[in-house]
């Protein structure tokens, strides 16, 4: 019976908005592939829509990330699986492919961030939600260029900040990379921490208000609302899987 109940209850319109949001990464890491590895002579692909593309994807997983938190029993456990799991997409693309190295990836800060909320829950729990999301919206803004050096308002410098904070590998995990670092896949604790929280506290926004009760999600939308319940999984083996299809490819031109 509880079974039941659980699946009854389960907001399939997030899996399927999950769903949709891996497929559209899976054909833009494909692009990728197709443009740095095979030589594709794309030029949009450096443009600004496929970086408006690109912005969408992360957007919506990190965010739709935190708005899930909540409904995990053990964010904490599940925190250090999806930390572990960056820390292997880092393992294996700097000693397999060094050149599309992953460091402080997308699945990196996402563990660092459940962990961090998995701690902090009872605390932010007291707050208001609308307060809590206002406050991290705002600090997401003027934090979107640190990795630049400095604090502003989308191409507004309002600070500049200090030289020194951009130091080592640590400063880079936080948001201050150092000179010379790169990565192919860099999703730093600021300002991506921030965004993450905003929908850990629009999911206590909408709850409080009632609205997380509406019909609208519980839509399942096939194909996608199954591809979003294994969304880690499928991200971990996406990218072989990909790399696999492009050596093919090579071999057979």
């Amino acid at each position: 019976m509880a079974v039941k109940n659980k699946r009854r209850h389960r907001l399939h319109l997030l899996d399927g908005i999950r769903g949709f949001t891996l497929v559209s990464m899976i054909l833009y890491h494909a692009a990728w592939d197709a443009v740095y590895l095979l030589g594709a002579d794309w030029k949009w692909y450096n443009g600004e829509m496929a970086y408006l593309w690109q912005q969408s994807i992360c957007w919506t997983f990190i965010l739709l990330s935190g708005f899930c938190i909540p409904f995990s029993r053990k964010p904490l456990r599940r925190g250090l699986l999806v930390f572990a799991c960056g820390a292997l997409v880092t393992a294996v693309t700097c000693f397999v492919v060094p050149d599309s190295r992953v460091i402080f990836g997308v699945l990196t800060l996402i563990g660092s961030c459940m962990i961090f909320l998995g701690i902090l829950d009872p605390f932010f729990s007291q707050l208001g939600g609308l307060e809590i999301l206002a406050v991290n919206a705002i600090l997401f803004i003027l934090t979107r260029c640190i990795g630049e050096g400095w604090l502003g308002i989308w191409q507004l410098k309002l600070i500049q900040l200090p030289e020194r904070l951009y130091a080592n590998y640590f400063t880079t995990y936080l948001g201050f990379p150092f000179k010379g670092f790169w990565s192919t896949d860099y999703f730093p604790i600021f300002p991506w921490i921030f965004l993450y929280v905003s929908g850990y506290a629009l999911h206590h926004v909408l709850r409080d208000r009632g609205l997380m009760k509406k019909e609208i999600w519980r839509v399942k939308i096939p194909l996608l609302d199954t591809l979003g319940r294994y969304s880690l999984a499928i991200y971990m083996l996406h990218q072989p899987v990909l790399y696999l299809i492009v050596l093919m490819i090579q071999w057979l031109r």
